[in-house]
């Protein structure tokens, strides 16, 4: 296997016998063949949409798959022998589709090859074979190494827009536009001989994408649970049955809570659904207890602790200990070989679980956080915080947000976070805030000086924020008073920075470590064109920041 997609690759440079994340060869190789037989998909889907013609499942089918190879999602072999089968007919839907529209316009459909005709071995032995020839140190040999880091910093970008876009059409809000642009995209990664600069203008291309597929996920969760609110969240466990929801996909919570209503079980979120109890319609269920824990990195120890049935949705999964895996459950693309997978929402496998472990015992403290500072919320009071700059109350903002890991290095958020002065107001979002976001910052403008924007994908809201402020000064949003200090670990981070770049945001600070398929040549170019800067210490960077 060779896998360096995530910020703790192996001593900075790739995963060959076991993934730091948990993947072992068999996984990684099967990932590396669904991917190929989804870009067999996409060369068809995309041909057929140039002549007309689409189709709902064949979009839907794509973005699952992709969102399947994301980290911390599917660790099955037996789930990915299975979509690599289903991935194999609906490339063959896709073909059909194609050749059809070919023949309505009077055309002669094309006989394509690579991809579009690869037929995956009949056994496993065969299938792991076959994989030995897509690795990247292959196409490193074949096609230089700057190119083949381009082409997977575009394939990492589509696998962050494929999870917000799976996201999205959860809640019912497919959007035929952005699947169009994902086939594009995989159809262009199957090109000979793509150019560096062909292929960082793709780069930018799916930053530009993740943009709209951020906002229609905006407007899906704000649309069908409203607009987050200012809420205070407790941390402290209340006495029974307990459940906890870990991911990042709301309308499993939705329906979770819907299930519990009425059978005296605590419902409480985890890492990335901390955010849920800022929307109105979440907020609103009795059973919605509190947040148990921190980021993803943690759930060993605090599932291990937790007395009652977890739900892991979306990313984020690790090993389960042996001592909660039976009390385990995951949904959506996620899976672990021997954990239940609930595929149709129905819980009841969960609340069983729930209702047979001990629960907590009494209640615990009564210590409460404070969420919901989306756009919404924040341009509400908008001229507050315009006013507090004018005067001098609010001298700088800092976005400090991203993903969580657990490489020796992120303390470094922290202390940025505790040094930052007081007369200075700090926006955070994704679980990189859980290094930070129990600490009080007392506030400013009548404001808190902490405001915790939401998801990973709510970079839509802090952007949103920013251009409003840019707006309200007459200013580009690089002009601004405020400074980006991201935490990258998976591929949604990588997605969410080709839109900042796309947008043209100049001076970001990303770590703990910058990417290793970021070539020597093409983070020269991004730092010559955008300033990008890894961190450095918390002093030195926050002096630079205020100079």
């Amino acid at each position: 296997m060779f896998c360096y997609q995530c910020e703790q690759t192996s001593k900075g440079e790739g995963c060959q016998t076991l993934g730091v994340c948990g993947k072992d060869e068999t996984t990684a190789a099967l990932q590396d063949l669904l991917l190929q037989a989804v870009k067999g998909i996409s060369i068809y889907a995309h041909r057929a949409r140039q002549l007309g013609a689409a189709d709902a499942q064949i979009d839907a089918f794509t973005i699952q798959a992709i969102f399947t190879t994301l980290t911390n999602v599917n660790f099955d072999p037996e789930r990915l022998v299975e979509l690599i089968q289903q991935a194999i007919t609906t490339r063959d839907a896709a073909r059909n589709l194609y050749e059809s529209a070919s023949v309505a316009a009077g055309v002669v459909p094309a006989e394509l090859g690579g991809a579009a005709a690869w037929k995956p071995a009949a056994t496993l032995d065969g299938l792991l074979a076959q994989a030995q020839h897509a690795l990247l140190p292959v196409r490193f040999l074949a096609e230089s190494k700057e190119i083949a880091d381009l082409q997977e910093l575009v394939l990492y970008g589509i696998k962050g827009v494929a999870a917000y876009a799976a996201h999205a059409l959860a809640l019912g809000a497919g959007d035929p536009v952005s699947f169009a642009k994902i086939h594009e995209v995989l159809d262009f990664l199957t090109h000979p001989k793509p150019t560096a600069e062909e292929l960082l203008g793709m780069a930018l291309a799916v930053g530009e994408l993740n943009y709209r597929v951020m906002e229609i996920l905006d407007h899906a969760h704000t649309e069908t649970f409203g607009h987050p609110q200012p809420a205070k969240v407790r941390l402290g466990a209340r006495k029974g049955k307990a459940i906890l929801v870990s991911g990042h996909d709301l309308h499993d919570l939705y329906a979770l809570l819907e299930q519990t209503k009425g059978l005296d079980i605590q419902v409480y979120t985890h890492g990335e659904m901390l955010p849920a109890h800022g929307y109105p319609k979440l907020k609103a269920f009795e059973n919605l207890a509190g947040n148990y824990g921190g980021a993803w990195t943690d759930q060993a120890e605090e599932f291990n602790e937790f007395p009652g049935a977890i739900l892991m949705t979306s990313n984020c999964i690790q090993e389960p200990r042996l001592a909660y895996k039976q009390r385990i459950f995951t949904s959506g693309m996620v899976a672990w070989p021997g954990v239940l997978h609930i595929a149709d929402q129905d819980y009841s496998p969960v609340i069983a679980a729930a209702l047979a472990a001990p629960g907590f015992a009494e209640d615990g403290s009564d210590e409460e956080i404070t969420v919901g500072f989306g756009h919404n919320a924040v341009l509400s009071v908008a001229g507050t915080v315009i006013d507090a700059v004018k005067a001098g109350a609010i001298r700088r903002f800092f976005l400090i947000g991203g993903c969580d890991g657990a490489r020796p290095g992120r303390s470094y958020y922290t202390e940025l976070a505790e040094s930052i002065p007081s007369d200075c107001l700090i926006m955070t979002l994704g679980c990189g805030k859980f290094r930070f976001n129990k600490l009080d910052f007392g506030a400013i403008g009548g404001l808190p000086r902490l405001l915790d924007i939401g998801q990973c994908n709510d970079t839509y809201s802090a952007l949103q924020i920013a251009l409003a402020l840019a707006r309200a000064f007459d200013c580009g949003v690089n002009d601004l008073p405020l400074s980006l200090v991201l935490s990258w670990y998976e591929q949604k981070a990588v997605a969410v920075l080709l839109t900042l770049l796309h947008l043209g945001v100049r001076n970001i600070r990303i770590g703990p470590t910058l990417p290793a398929f970021l070539s020597p040549a093409v983070l020269a170019l991004l730092q010559e064109k955008f300033n990008l800067m890894a961190i450095t210490t918390a002093e030195a960077d926050l002096a630079a920041m205020l100079a």
